[in-house]
């Protein structure tokens, strides 16, 4: 069922200082900012050979990731995405074994225009999983 490791997440306090640090220091393709009004964030995307890491900084003080920074406030690991072939017989299989997925349980559009699902930290070894149609 688990396919490829789409993304690693890291939430941060300034977009553009955060960015900047990959972009200078690491030498690494860097996305434009894009706001993701829907999911609270705005986001940005560094590009490596096998994978891509998702800068998250928050879009208002609803943002999950703002509540994220009060608890850690130099920012982190937020969650970790892996692409699924079909995100609806993912969820099933998840839910019949036990997996909590978050919100409605219904795919919404993720930051790559793909159906997305977030699973419960707590079934995950403490991680908090997306999952992506691929």
């Amino acid at each position: 069922m688990i396919g490829r490791l789409n993304h690693v997440a890291i939430a941060v306090r300034d977009l553009s200082k955060a960015a900047e640090v990959y972009r200078t220091m690491l030498g690494a393709k860097v996305s434009d900012a894009v706001p993701q009004p829907a999911h609270g964030v705005t986001t940005v995307f560094i590009t490596l050979p096998n994978t891509k890491i998702e800068l998250l900084e928050p879009l208002g003080d609803g943002s999950p990731i703002a509540k994220f920074l009060e608890r850690n406030p130099d920012g982190g690991i937020h969650h970790i995405c892996y692409e699924v072939e079909d995100i609806r017989a993912a969820r099933d299989r998840l839910k019949a074994q036990g997996a909590r997925v978050l919100g409605d349980g219904e795919p919404k559009i993720g930051a790559h225009g793909k159906p997305v699902l977030f699973l419960h930290p707590k079934d995950f070894n403490g991680t908090l999983v997306e999952i992506e149609q691929a």
